[in-house]
């Protein structure tokens, strides 16, 4: 007969992602999941498999919730050039924020830590990032045929320019710190839609 988890594995994963996302994947032992997660190593192999595969779990977790804010934002009905320059600025508050400064975002630690030699982390850094440029395409398309943008800008372009620039945002946001910098970056790129 199989034993019942004594364990929330949805609050286990959320402290997994917790603790991921506070020291990264390289900082972060298995010894250190035993003690945060409060619960036995067998029981995480069990339920989650090695750290890596616990750690990929944990990210598609985190962007789940970010990918879904990213769309519900950008395809709101009515003009959209102002839910553009809301998330560009709430990118800019967000990465000077204290609690981004010391966590930063955990897909653009994971592309800096982990995409560059795992594919299986690259490919899922490249999932989330078409899941923010996409609508940000999507949005600057209406925003032109609303008018809103002139005919002369290219929506494809903007949306990959902005997209690299929030990523940037949060790398220059996380080690930087005057605040000043990332709020005028992110003013200058707005600029660019006008």
């Amino acid at each position: 007969m199989a034993r019942t988890k004594e364990f929330d594995p949805e609050a286990a994963l959320q402290s997994a992602l917790e603790l991921f996302w506070q020291r990264g994947y390289e900082a972060t032992s298995m010894a250190d999941l035993v003690e945060h997660l409060g619960i036995g190593r067998a029981s995480i192999y069990a339920t989650f498999g090695n750290k890596h595969e616990l750690y990929l779990k944990a990210l598609d977790r985190y962007t789940e919730g970010c990918d879904q804010l990213f769309l519900a934002e950008l395809s709101q009905p009515g003009p959209a050039l102002p839910a553009v320059r809301a998330l560009v600025r709430r990118f800019a508050s967000e990465a000077t924020s204290l609690e981004m400064r010391l966590r930063g975002c955990l897909v653009t630690n994971t592309a800096a830590e982990l995409a560059p030699h795992d594919p299986a982390a690259a490919r899922r850094v490249e999932l989330s990032w078409e899941h923010i440029e996409t609508p940000l395409h999507s949005a600057l398309i209406r925003a032109q045929a609303q008018g809103e943008l002139p005919e002369d800008r290219d929506p494809r372009a903007l949306a990959r320019m902005l997209f690299v620039m929030l990523q940037g945002v949060r790398i220059v946001g996380k080690a930087s710190s005057d605040p000043a910098r990332v709020q005028d970056a992110a003013e200058q790129a707005l600029a660019l839609l006008d």
